[in-house]
């Protein structure tokens, strides 16, 4: 009955029809689109923690630039978006982990293997196994089960794909937020004309709340995801920062003496007693803090938030073992079946041979390369097994999983975290404990999340291809194109993004990410390792975290989004609501005037939106990429506008004036988002 279903499905492109598909012009654009999303992902989940999907924006503009200017065909508008997404799922798992090397217990040695070439192996490595694990398993969960897995996102791209072949302009309202996002983020980050973090609100409620935090980056990509993730999720991650930043700072602020926060820092090496130190404003001689609030949030909030996301991560994990059961049945039966008879060209996947051997491929070359931890080669061929079996079970579960609730809701750092403590366990099993076993845990810990976020990706692409009638093979090895081209550049901006500015060298800051970027789930995988491996856990703040996560869970609220929400500050997750908040407003008012809500994915304002965090999130990078050189630094800086915006009117003025300038944008985004169509 399953193969008769199969048989009846007809694609958008039939299966006999021969067409332009796999050509240079489209696997050109598409490197070029997963660059571009690959560097911006980079930026925004160093920053916010989480990212947004980018196949569909990516589909748009091979409709709009594609289409238009160079001729392109609905394939060849797939294999463009194919190659593209591929860059922001390897970022996605790259930033999640990776930047965890310089956390680990020996800050020295994790800053060694945190370099460009580690950093860019892995990423092609496990973006190559999530691509490579999904070749058996393509016909049992796209096309056997078609009915049953929906694949939300790969739906709306072939939605989006169908809709540019008809005609349309709907691309119109993502350039235009690309467009405002980029001028917004030049008047921000090089002119300063609207301030960045706004600390007025601080200062108001700090006269009758002593250490309370209320502030936010009022940029356009924190905006943007938030119209796009919604009301109700930007709601909980909010809740979590309110949590931290009105709870439970101002009351660690009341409760600990100084000197004991400082010990608590200085055991972090975030300090040195001896010594004044301008970031938290501590006081050798007075045994004061100046800046209390930041100094509680490093020295607790951030292990509390470590065990909660932790928790809400394996919380999520746990829920979908039936899941997890049934696909890994179905990937061992689906390896058993052989087709038989002629292939039709929707039907052509790459050989299972290069399956076997690409995988062998994998470890063997884990084993010789010498920028993989280790310590001999034997212990590196372990690496590559635990990575090749824990990617097969994953991958498997990723795809599964997306395929039911859509990608932006795949437990990644649930399965991460699985993964690592699996690896934790059975290192610690032969006797690898301590330090120097830590990184070869993180590596297995990162393929794995760069495999299963490019496995949900992968599947979501192979969805598409599906319902418009694309080839498999092409595909397959436009993901394979689109892994190695992007991960290039992903470890040059991860690597560049990582350099201090002159201002942090000055204060003796080596490494921008964890002080200028929180990498909160790359925190997170550190801490588990540590805690595993070495025993020097503060399982206190972590055990805090965690029954915080299960209390949330019980109440029927996403323990992982308040997590994170309550380890990232106020100032992101409190811009991110205000565009869920905006979100709500619009289908608010389209119920109230018994309209449908607007289309999630292809409305006037998620398109807006999406430009909004592409180009907030680019002008972040080229920005981020021109100050770290100091030349670039100061001859940029005489275009400032802030110390005559704050002479003019003040410094709570220049704060009042950036907030407006953010109402203003959330205001465009309203009026875009409710226009007539």
């Amino acid at each position: 009955m399953e193969n008769q279903s199969v048989k009846q499905f007809k694609p958008f492109v039939d299966p006999n029809i021969s067409m332009p598909e796999f050509t240079i012009k489209a696997i050109l654009l598409g490197v070029l689109f997963g660059v571009i999303f690959g560097a911006s992902t980079v930026y925004l989940a160093l920053k916010a923690g989480l990212t947004v999907s980018a196949s569909i924006p990516i589909a748009v503009l091979a409709i709009s630039l594609g289409k238009r200017f160079l001729g392109t065909t609905i394939l060849e508008n797939n294999i463009i978006q194919t190659t593209g997404s591929a860059g922001e799922s390897i970022a996605a798992g790259v930033v999640f982990t990776l930047p965890a090397f310089l956390f680990l217990s020996d800050p020295n040695s994790g800053a060694v293997h945190f370099q460009y070439w580690t950093i860019f192996t892995l990423a092609v490595f496990g973006g190559v196994l999530g691509t490579l694990m999904m070749i058996p398993l393509r016909r049992s969960l796209i096309v056997k089960e078609h009915d049953t897995l929906p694949y939300p996102e790969g739906t709306a791209c072939a939605q989006v794909l169908i809709a540019g072949e008809k005609g349309g302009d709907f691309a119109k309202s993502a350039f235009y937020g690309l467009g405002f996002a980029m001028i917004y983020a030049i008047f921000q980050k090089v002119f300063h004309i609207i301030s960045e973090l706004p600390s007025w609100g601080t200062q108001q409620i700090n006269k009758y709340f002593p250490s309370a935090v209320v502030s936010s980056e009022i940029t356009p990509e924190y905006l943007g995801v938030g119209y796009i993730i919604g009301p109700k999720i930007a709601g909980v991650l909010v809740a979590g920062g309110i949590m931290a930043s009105l709870g439970l700072i101002p009351l660690l602020s009341y409760l600990v003496a100084p000197d004991v926060i400082a010990a608590q820092l200085a055991k972090l090496n975030l300090l040195d007693i001896t010594q004044p130190s301008a970031r938290f404003g501590w006081d050798p001689v007075t045994h004061t803090m100046g800046n209390t609030a930041e100094a509680v949030y490093r020295a607790y909030i951030r292990q509390i938030g470590a065990g909660a996301v932790a928790a809400g991560g394996f919380i999520t994990l746990l829920k979908t073992i039936p899941t997890i059961v049934s696909s890994f049945k179905e990937s061992i039966s689906s390896m058993k079946e052989k087709t038989v008879g002629g292939v039709l060209r929707t039907e052509d996947d790459l050989s299972f041979k290069v399956v076997l051997f690409g995988s062998l491929a994998l470890v063997l070359l884990m084993a010789v390369l010498p920028q993989i931890p280790g310590t001999s080669i034997i212990s590196k061929l372990l690496i590559g097994i635990l990575i090749i079996v824990f990617g097969f079970f994953f991958v498997t579960v990723s795809s599964r999983i997306v395929g039911i609730i859509g990608s932006s809701n795949n437990p990644i750092s649930g399965m991460t975290i699985a993964t690592i403590m699996g690896t934790a366990l059975i290192f610690i099993a032969v006797g690898w404990t301590g330090k120097v076993y830590e990184p070869m845990a993180l590596v297995i810990g990162g393929m794995i999340c760069i495999a299963a976020a490019n496995a949900g990706a992968t599947s979501q692409d192979l969805k598409t291809g599906y319902l418009i009638g694309a080839t498999p093979r092409y595909q397959q090895l436009a993901l394979f194109i689109g892994a190695i081209f992007s991960s290039i550049v992903i470890g040059f901006t991860v690597k560049y993004l990582d350099t201090p500015t002159a201002e942090m060298a000055a204060r003796g800051i080596t490494h921008a990410i964890g002080e200028k970027y929180a990498a909160p789930q790359a925190t997170l995988m550190a801490t588990l390792i540590k805690g595993l491996l070495s025993f020097n856990l503060d399982w206190t703040f972590v055990l805090c975290g965690v029954f915080i996560a299960i209390v949330v869970e019980l109440c029927q609220v996403k323990a992982l989004s308040f997590a994170v929400g309550l380890y990232l500050p106020l100032s992101t997750t409190l811009p991110i609501f205000i565009g869920g908040a905006i979100k709500g407003l619009v289908d608010w008012r389209a119920s109230r005037k018994n309209l449908s809500a607007e289309d999630a994915e292809l409305g006037k304002g998620s398109l807006f939106a999406t430009g909004l965090v592409a180009g907030g999130a680019l002008a972040g990078v080229i920005v981020a990429l021109l100050t770290v050189n100091e030349g670039i630094a100061n001859a940029i800086a005489p275009w400032s506008a802030e110390h005559g915006i704050v002479d003019a009117f003040g410094q709570n003025g220049y704060h009042i004036l950036g907030v407006l300038f953010f109402a203003f944008m959330g205001w465009i985004l309203y009026k875009i988002a409710t226009k007539d169509k």
